[in-house]
Parts: C-alpha cells; structure tokens; sequence
C-alpha cells in the first residue's frame, strides 16, 4: 500500500483501527475522498466476506470466528470500546454454573482464560491469587469471573489485533451504520457514519449481519422483526400475557463503578433530579415494594418485598446479599497490600433500572433524553448511597463511596453505552418458544417433573443456559423471573424468514419476549455470534446461502460437523 493511501485511510477512520485489506477486500476503493465536479464529496467504497454492524461481543464472536476461517471482515462499532455488554456497558458476566468446564465455544473459553492471565501476567496479586486457576479478580457473586471493563477490552484487541495487522478485518470504532442498500431479499451495501467527523463510508460485502444492541439494522434493510411481548394466544407460552404490546420492552440500565475509600469524604453535589428519584415510585404491575431508592425491592421470582444488604467493606449483611458484593469486579484482598484503597463494584442494580422510557424504536432525541435521566438516576443514587443509605451502626450515608470515573473511560463516570436487555427480533425460520425452554411448560408438556430436558433441536449450532429473567419494564410490568433448563441455539432462529445475506448476531435472534430473557446473556450472545460467523464461511465455501443449509440435511449435518470441530458444542452432556 502506498503510504499516502494508508494516510488517507486512517483520515477517514477517526477514532478507528483500519488497516488496507486483502483478499476479498481487494477491490476496495483506497485514498483521499474525491471530490465530483459540482464540488461534492464522493463516498469511498470498502468491501468483505462479511459486513457486521455492533461491535459487542456478539459481533466481536462473529468477526473471529470468520476471520479464522479466512474470510475478510469489516466491524463496525458505534463507541470507542469493542465487546459491548461486557466493556463499554460494563456488566460483569452472567453466566451458567457449568461455564467452567462446558456450555460454551472454545473461543469464549480462550477469552475468559486470557482475562485471567491479564490479570496474573501484569497486576500484582497475592500469592494466593496467582495459584487460583479460577482466578476471580473482584470474587463477585453474579460470576466466577468479575473483572474490569478494560482488561476485556484489552484481550479482546489483542484477539483482533493479528487480523488488522494482516488486513483481512477493518474495525471502524465511532462509526455507526445509518443506510442501507437492499434488492429483492438482499442487502447490497450499509453507509457508516464516523461519528467524529461526519464522514460516510459505503460498506459491500456479500454477507452482512446486525450485531447492533437494539438491531438497527432491521428496520434498515426492510427485515421483518417484531418487538415487545407476544400474546398469549399468539405463542402459546405459559407467562406470556393475555394482551400482546410491541411497546412493551425491559427496563435498561446504564452502569457505573465505584469504590469505598474508608473515612475519605467524595460527596458530590446533590443531583439535579435527586428529589424526583429520592421519591420516585415505580409504577408496575404487581406493585413494586416502595421507593425505587431503597434497598428494599421487589422479589422476582415471588413479586413481594424483599430485603437487600449494602456495606462497602462487603461484610455480610445478615441474610441479605450485599449489594456491593454483587457486581464486585475488584477485591482488594486479591492483591498485594496498598495497591488498592477499597473494592471496586460495578452498580448494575434493581435500584438503577430505568423504567419511563422506551429506547427501541426512538428517535436519537428520545434516545439521548432518556439516557440521560437514566444518568440522573444513577448520579441520585450514588448521592443516596453517600448520604441516607442506612448503616449498621444506625448512621445515615457513606461518604467515602467515591465514583470511578476512569473504570469506565468517560468523562461523566457512567458506561459508555446502555446496558439494552431487549431488542428488535427477526421474524425468523423458526422462533424458539416457552414451551421450549422453560422448566415448567417443558414439566407441563411431559406430564413430570423428573428427568426435564429442554427441547432438543435436529439444527443445534451452539448451548446455552440462564434462568427466564425480565427486568420491570417500560410499559408497567414487573419482574417476569422464572426457572429454564439448558437449552440448545436452533439454526432456524438465526435465519430471517426472507432475507437471504443477513444475519442476526445479538438479542436480534428469534426468540419471543419470554425466552429472550434466557437468550440475552454473555455466553449466548457468544455462542450466537460465533455460530453466524462460521455460517458465513461455510456457505460461502460451498457456494449456497444459509437458508439452505438449515434446508438440506446433508448441508446441516456438514456444516454441524464443520463447528464442533471448531469447538462449538451443540448438545448438553447427559449430567447438565
């Protein structure tokens, strides 16, 4: 590559890693933007194997796992963090009691090794901590590994950074996808938009998929989707309601982190909608148990008050789980003395879950608006905790609770983007159902209790495992929490019904607004990704699309045999 083209490249990037492609990429359009005789600026051309718009960790898992099969790969990514939930949301992992051993792609696997050996190879841990193959750096209760946005951030570069130095991926950070281009059943082309500086690139590819948080690119590309909760008569499904409401989507929430300096005083200035959330009461459907400020909330399983601990020092708090055990990302007791003041906890709590508004489908005015509140709910609740959170002693307020600003990269302290439990999702192949998954309409159906499996799917291109958990929602709707089993990821709900070059790779899948709560979580929104990025290699080796693949039994019994092995498994052994 000439270097005046390169520089030409990384001028139109902003904050992005590009790198000149090859293979398939060769054909792009390289150097200055030209500029047409009337003075306009003429867009450039880049092309790939796969387009994939969202770089979270379904688009990360997709980007991988094509690449490794030699396809090229341009990745788009509206922040300056790739891995979505797990870095620039700043949720910590929730994942399966078996994701130690199974229930998981190798690749997710290696990606929670190299987390692990981050911390080993350049923090200063007790000896102790160096020992643990099971390191948990913050010994959170959500997860066997509780870490920092950051050090996710940095394995998952790393993982990336062979294939920009190569050529075969382009990542474009601060780029959001904002048109399409689509004839008949497929998608031509995507515009990104650097964010930064205005600037708009086409994006061809022969494959394209919407690895977006809210699946933006659905209505894009004229792709059939629905969103909100499905009726009862329409799925069958034992806690859908009797009343289906497309408006109808879960509470988000945006993350901070914070830690406890003993006898420091970080108190800040009292928020500017701190009386309106110091009295807020939410208003759902069961009752919710009070004040949404209060460490009394409402039990998801049984819908009645029940009781929450908050000590920063992460004593026990009697019978109550202390939320600052939580979402611990970072327990000072894990590595040498002094290195850190107190613990650091990410706030991903029932207490700053945003319920007055509806981020799908909003305008980027509705979107800002509500995030926004959504901040001055957080910011009132950090205020809260310093000054009235009850202590032990009898006291009133921490004032030595101090927001982590730096844990997430912003400026303002709050997560980068919000933690979005619900999207659009395709009107797919095949669209996997309560009585699918769920342990009591699966109990139901079987006419027992003993020996319940989930269903078992002839297509199964990945595993995974959560309980049916919905957050209170937008639309008035309390907690919908109850028990599933370890379920398998059909093909067909990776297949829009029409659109042949387009794949889904985040909650975008076909799943209803039940089991969506048990498809949404780190290790499936994985195992979805990985799953559509091999589909791309596969079918673009054999020369067929992916509709006939899941089509034609022979295809699917290769393609099956082609991921496992890659070390995707597609079945639960027999003690799960």
């Amino acid at each position: 590559m000439k270097r005046r083209n390169f520089l030409g490249m990384l001028a139109l990037s902003g904050g992005a890693v590009v790198a000149k492609p090859v293979l398939g990429l060769a054909e792009q359009s390289q150097g200055k933007v030209k500029a047409t005789a009337k003075g306009k600026r003429r867009m450039e051309t880049i092309t790939a194997d796969l387009v994939i718009a969202g770089g979270g960790l379904g688009g990360v898992a997709a980007a991988l796992a094509a690449l490794h099969n030699k396809q090229t790969v341009i990745l788009t990514e509206e922040t300056d963090w790739i891995g979505g939930q797990l870095t620039q949301q700043g949720v910590p992992p929730d994942e399966h009691p078996w994701i130690e051993t199974h229930g998981a792609p190798a690749r997710y696997r290696e990606l929670r090794n190299r987390i692990r050996e981050y911390y080993v190879r350049y923090y200063p841990l007790t000896a102790d901590a160096r020992q643990r193959p099971q390191l948990n750096p913050g010994d959170g209760a959500v997860s066997k590994l509780c870490h920092e946005p950051r050090v996710a951030l940095a394995v998952m570069q790393d993982m990336l950074a062979p294939f920009i130095s190569n050529g075969s991926l382009v990542l474009l950070t601060e780029h959001k996808v904002v048109r399409a281009q689509v004839e008949g059943n497929k998608v031509l082309s995507l515009v990104a938009r650097n964010l930064r500086t205005g600037e708009e690139l086409i994006l061809k590819g022969s494959y394209f998929s919407d690895a977006t948080e809210m699946g933006d690119l659905l209505p894009m590309t004229g792709t059939e989707f629905v969103t909100g909760t499905e009726s009862r008569r329409d799925t069958g499904e034992l806690h859908a309601p009797e009343k289906g409401n497309p408006e109808n989507n879960q509470a988000f929430t945006v993350c901070f982190a914070i830690d406890y300096v003993p006898g420091g005083n970080f108190v800040i200035d009292k928020p500017a909608e701190y009386d309106f959330w110091r009295n807020h009461v939410p208003a759902l459907t069961p009752a919710w148990s009070g004040k949404q400020l209060d460490l009394h909330y409402s039990d998801p399983r049984t819908l009645k008050p029940k009781l929450l601990g908050f000590h920063p020092e992460g004593v026990k708090t009697g019978d109550a789980l202390n939320l600052w055990n939580y979402r611990r990302i970072i327990n000072k007791a894990n590595f040498e003395e002094g290195l850190y003041a107190g613990d650091v906890t990410i706030v991903n709590w029932p207490q700053n879950d945003y319920m007055l508004g509806n981020l799908i489908g909003a305008s980027a005015e509705k979107f800002h608006y509500h995030v926004g509140r959504a901040k001055q709910l957080n910011l009132s609740l950090l205020y809260w905790l310093q000054t009235e959170a009850p202590r032990p002693d009898g006291g009133k307020g921490w004032p030595g609770i101090r927001l982590r600003k730096d844990i997430m990269g912003t400026a303002d302290g709050m997560a980068k983007y919000p933690y979005i439990r619900e999207a659009r999702r395709i009107k797919a192949k095949f669209t996997i159902l309560e009585e699918h998954v769920g342990a009591e309409q699966r109990a139901q159906k079987a006419g027992q209790t003993q020996g319940l499996k989930a269903a078992t799917f002839h297509d199964s291109v990945g595993v995974g495992y959560y309980h049916i958990d919905l957050h209170p929602s937008c639309a008035g709707v309390n907690y919908v929490d109850f028990g599933s089993l370890p379920f398998q990821i059909p093909l067909g709900a990776l297949l829009p019904k029409r659109m042949e070059n387009l794949l889904p790779a985040n909650k975008n899948i076909g799943t209803t607004h039940i089991t969506n709560g048990c498809f949404r979580l780190h290790p499936v929104e994985w195992s979805i990704g990985e799953a559509v990025g091999l589909l791309v290699a596969f079918a673009r080796s054999k020369n067929v699309i992916p509709g006939q693949v899941w089509e034609q039994a022979s295809l699917l019994k290769d393609f099956q045999d082609y991921i496992r092995a890659q070390g995707v498994e597609t079945a639960w052994p027999a003690q799960s």
